[in-house]
């Protein structure tokens, strides 16, 4: 049997991500070194800077930053304003 890597993750880790796909539940995946991460509240497309909160063996769970969301949310705000 092949020997099991551990993830390339460590929780409490800061991450700069970006946002693949979404999940089943409608959270957002990102990637950091192939190793797959869920991170609630955000959507396709989105760079973020993440809090990993927990890790498993095969996927890990991740939290916004605050104040990282809520600047992109701002830009978008205003870009719908302008149009």
């Amino acid at each position: 049997m092949g020997q099991q890597r551990s993830p390339p993750i460590r929780e409490g880790e800061q991450y700069d991500v970006r946002i693949e796909s979404l999940g089943r539940e409608g959270d957002g995946i990102a990637k950091v070194e192939n190793f797959v991460v869920i991170v609630p509240n955000t959507k396709v497309g989105d760079n973020i800077k993440i809090r990993v909160t927990k890790v498993s063996r095969r996927v890990a769970f991740g939290e916004v930053i605050k104040g990282e969301a809520e600047e992109t949310e701002e830009i978008e705000e205003m870009q719908i304003i302008d149009e």
